[in-house]
């Protein structure tokens, strides 16, 4: 039957939603007669012939050129049922290609993939969805899946076909509003994006929203990508990962910006490579003892300045550091060296740039269409909708992907509290009240537990962590109890105190004595992690080495190295951002490398070698770590010392030969024959002393240790007396 102009208008003005309907090879009947049709819309081809492939030798099937642009029809009348055949072709400048018709192919989704996907119940959608090497009966190639339910057409364009929207249309697969194309032949590293046509206005160009790598800006196109070309050997650190209970193992975390750690100074100050990272910056992780390293979203994003955070690949690391596999290996050397992996992941909001995310198909799809719940106006940024199946599932499927193609061993959830409430940094009238009348965000929640459900349920031992700054119950409580489901939670409370503490002139400190006590009121509502982050040395907040008053630097390392004295020793995790660990004095660029010259200066080295000593201590004493979560592991020895600006307190240990005490003096004033009530008689050595020579200090301490005396202080029947040292944190272990 030859194609009539209605159907020629639609192929090649692209305004065919079903292309498989007039492309291809299909049966036809005419009187008694039945033959076959054959249509191809090519790019550049002089000629074109059908060539069966179960019969190379037998005579080729020319086709006619119907249009000038490349649409070919053609008619086999001696053949009534559909066969495999490939397309030859012979192009303008002579060249012969011969490659199998995209349009002779079945769907690549069943009907059961339609429905869970429109369900929001397919937790690995991102196996179906975007781009996928592929055999489909032997042949080789590439399945495009995308969803665009309110496209009036979408088709695939790329290197492959000069970026021409009209030669690779892809079909609509009903209701569910997915497109979906099989193009044989195509390789891992061509580039690709989906022209889609929207109902109003021009074509839009957009990347793919499950793309696993994308080239450079400002072109962010879409690359095939082998997914499952490596070969891991952590499986050791996984069985471990699953049996571990975390909530009682130490948990050390050193937060960084891959880009700007350190830089290669000799080829023009570039970044690291993942490669590179998974030489220096395991040896930097070992040496210093931290158990994790938390990486700033490592998410495909176009914009260095957004750190990450306003993210457009939602499954794709960043090409800044080299490829995929690449980013494995970094992965898999830090695991094969006992060292965990936690990342940023952004759910909470995406940007507007427009070969992304934003109206994808000439729609509000991902995001809410009212802006009063759609547009973040702190960030500039666009709000997923939370109550559509489809966008959870998409983000599910990234945070699921991570894990699964990447092993993952964390996610830090960024911006939680934007999420909990729909008047986050609202006024009056700015924002939509939930179904009840109330501020919650009760789709987010939902889909925020189920989040945290399903990486714990697929992915043993991995870790949930929400960056939450208000009071929200239940960040960290069970599922089952009403909670969110997170491992930890970010103590933003206990940092913004602490903080506004140190930066106080000694002098005046004891007015504010209770700004240090007052967290242990609710230490033990979340499970929490301390935490000194990139927030917090950005912005003209001043760096933390800066943020200790007084002169000369030496005197502000004094105070450092006691504030992180007291975050090891306060009950919680520990995630610290990097540079802050030697104390960098600027604030921390993330266009620059880390100052590491300063390791050269006493002042800095001495901040680093208290972190890193603290580190062992964290992870050497039992139970120290096991205690973190369990108020009886933690007793004040004396809480209420403000005119002496004294801190002090018993952390229990496993056994009582583990029971630390630790003892906090902030304002620069030597105490002689300083007494401290201990709960044991014998000897306590003094295991941690940040005003030690080595690290910096005056040298003012206790010669290794104290024998406690019976006389009853601080309501205990035991007592040390020490030589306390100015701006110090002093930490004794009872030896029995």
């Amino acid at each position: 039957m030859k194609i009539t102009q209605k159907e020629i208008d639609l192929i090649t003005s692209v305004r065919c939603a079903a292309p498989h309907a007039i492309l291809g090879m299909h049966p036809v009947k005419k009187g008694k007669k039945t033959g076959l049709v054959v249509r191809a819309y090519l790019d550049d081809a002089k000629t074109c012939e059908v060539v069966p492939v179960e019969n190379p030798d037998s005579p080729r099937y020319p086709l006619r050129r119907v249009t000038e642009d490349g649409l070919f029809e053609g008619t086999i009348h001696d053949q009534s049922t559909v066969f495999p055949y490939r397309l030859r072709t012979e192009r303008f400048n002579g060249e012969i290609r011969q490659f199998y018709d995209p349009y002779s192919f079945l769907p690549s989704l069943s009907e059961d993939d339609l429905y869970l996907f429109n369900e929001g119940s397919d937790h690995f959608v991102h196996h179906k969805m975007g781009a996928h090497l592929r055999t489909i009966k032997g042949i080789p190639g590439v399945s495009f899946a995308v969803w665009a339910p309110n496209a009036a057409r979408v088709s695939v364009v790329g290197d492959f076909n000069h970026w021409d929207g009209r030669y690779h249309p892809m079909r609509s697969l009903g209701a569910s509003g997915i497109w979906e194309l099989f193009i044989p032949g195509l390789e891992a590293g061509m580039k690709y994006k989906y022209e889609i046509g929207a109902r109003q206005g021009f074509p839009i160009l957009k990347t793919d929203p499950y793309g696993t790598f994308f080239e450079a800006p400002p072109y962010n196109s879409s690359i095939i990508t082998k997914e499952a070309n490596y070969e891991w050997n952590d499986a050791d650190w996984i069985k471990r990962r699953a049996r571990t209970d975390w909530k009682h193992a130490p948990i050390s975390v050193y937060e960084m910006h891959a880009g700007s750690w350190k830089s290669v100074v000799e080829e023009a100050a570039r970044s690291l490579s993942y490669r590179e990272l998974a030489i220096e910056l395991v040896d930097y992780l070992k040496d210093m003892q931290y158990t994790h390293v938390e990486f700033m979203p490592l998410s495909e994003h176009p914009f260095d300045g957004s750190w990450g955070y306003q993210v457009t690949g939602f499954f794709a690391p960043t090409y800044r550091f080299g490829k995929p596999d690449d980013f494995k290996f970094l992965v898999d050397t830090l695991h094969q060296n006992g060292i965990g992996v936690i990342m940023d992941w952004v759910p909470a909001h995406f940007p507007t740039d427009s070969f992304a995310l934003a109206r994808f198909d000439g729609t509000a799809l991902y995001e809410h269409a009212d802006p009063r719940q759609g547009f973040h106006q702190d960030w500039g940024t666009l709000i997923f909708n939370y109550g559509r199946n489809e966008v959870r599932g998409f983000l599910i499927a990234s945070a699921l992907a991570w894990c699964e193609r990447y092993h993952i061993d964390g996610l830090r959830v960024d911006a939680v509290a934007s999420m909990l409430y729909l008047d986050y940094s609202r006024e009056e009238g700015q924002w939509i009240p939930n179904q009840y009348g109330g501020r919650e965000n009760l789709e987010a929640i939902e889909f925020l537990r189920k989040t945290t459900e399903l990486v714990h349920e697929y992915f043993p031992g991995t870790l949930m962590i929400a960056e939450e700054s208000t009071a929200f119950p239940g960040v960290t409580k069970p599922i089952s109890e009403g909670g969110l489901g997170f491992d930890m939670k970010w103590n933003m409370g206990w940092m913004h105190d602490t903080l506004e503490y140190f930066q106080k002139d000694p002098l005046f400190r004891k007015y504010d004595h209770h700004q240090l006590s007052f967290g242990m009121l609710y230490q033990y509502s979340e499970k929490f992690t301390q935490v000194f982050s990139h927030d917090e040395v950005v912005h003209g907040k001043r760096s933390m080495l800066l943020k200790m008053p007084g002169e000369p630097i030496s005197n502000k390392a004094h105070q450092l190295r006691l504030l992180y004295g007291l975050m090891w020793l306060w009950p919680g995790k520990k995630t610290l951002f990097m540079g802050s660990d030697f104390g960098q004095s600027a604030e921390w660029n993330h266009g620059q490398s880390l100052d590491w010259h300063l390791l050269h200066y006493p002042d800095h080295r001495g901040i680093q070698m208290v972190v890193r000593d603290l580190n062992r201590i964290y992870r050497e004493v039992p139970g120290l770590a096991a205690g973190d979560n369990h108020a009886e592991a933690f007793e004040w020895i004396n809480c209420t010392d403000a005119d002496n600006s004294i801190l002090t307190f018993l952390r229990k240990g496993a056994s009582i030969t583990d029971d630390l005490v630790a003892v906090g003096s902030f304002t620069p004033v030597l105490r002689e024959g300083f007494r401290v009530g201990v709960p044991h008689e014998g000897f306590w050595q003094e295991i941690l002393n940040t005003d030690a020579k080595e690290y910096g200090g005056l040298g003012f301490g206790n010669g290794g240790g104290v024998q406690a005396e019976a006389v009853e202080w601080d309501g205990r029947p035991y007592s040390i007396k020490l030589q306390l040292p100015p701006q110090s944190m002093s930490v004794f272990r009872f030896q029995g």
